[in-house]
């Protein structure tokens, strides 16, 4: 199934047609942004690294029942993706406090919560992605009840995945963003990506960060984080 036509640019990806209205070809770019692209830069090499991990744990989801978009890791840049119709959610799920939820409420960073939250943002680049809850996302009509439900579900069963394995990597899961989509035939499954991008990573002895807030934060060390991560994933 060759590549044809680029179809999108986003800031870390592009997508391609294929021969076929119900795939398409994502190839992972080193572009990094943060701050709703205010701070760009390139991180060298990231793209395999994203590509490749995210293609391993969509395939660890999918075995453990979820549904997911991948289909195929054609090479180190580039995934077969199934075609799906973005639910314009952002969903984060947090376990320890970081980022803009430390920031927000007040509190330091590292608190271990009882329980994971969840939270969502509406997918919008010209208003900045504003969080919303449930109710604004069925008032805008950006998705169903049962699709709300279903996402909720979906994204905690992920963490309880994902936090144990990364666990067993010696890997605090701090929080993450994913994102859903719809198949032609309205099916909700994982799209997008799981990755040093969309994830914080911290090593569970010491909690030095292994994720994009090296780049965010001018930590330095960035394309070391992504390569340790490749590291204890894939044990090269």
């Amino acid at each position: 199934m060759g590549k044809r036509e680029q179809l999108y640019e986003g800031k870390a990806k592009k997508v391609f047609a294929t021969g076929s209205a119900d795939y398409v070809i994502v190839s992972y770019k080193d572009d990094a942004t943060a701050f709703d692209g205010t701070k760009k830069g390139r991180i060298s090499g990231k793209g395999v690294v994203n590509n490749r991990m995210s293609n391993f744990l969509m395939s660890l989801l999918e075995k453990a029942g979820i549904p997911t978009h991948f289909v195929e890791e054609l090479s180190e840049r580039e995934a077969l993706v199934r075609r799906v119709s973005i639910v314009p959610l952002e969903v984060i799920v947090r376990n320890i406090s970081a980022g803009s939820f430390a920031k927000r409420f007040g509190v330091e960073e590292g608190i271990v919560f009882d329980r994971p939250t969840i939270e969502f943002s509406y997918k919008n680049d010209e208003l900045h992605d504003p969080m919303i809850n449930e109710y604004h996302a069925l008032a805008l009509g950006l998705a169903t009840e049962d699709e709300i439900e279903t996402i909720k579900s979906m994204a905690f069963k992920i963490n309880d995945i994902l936090k144990e394995y990364f666990l067993g990597l010696g890997i605090k899961l701090v929080d993450f963003k994913l994102e859903f989509g719809r198949t032609s035939d309205g099916e909700i499954v994982l799209a997008d990506e799981i990755s040093p991008d969309t994830c914080r990573f911290w090593d569970a002895k010491t909690n030095e960060k292994l994720d994009k807030d090296r780049f965010r934060r001018d930590l330095g060390g960035v394309e070391e984080a992504y390569s340790e991560m490749m590291r204890r994933v894939f044990g090269k």
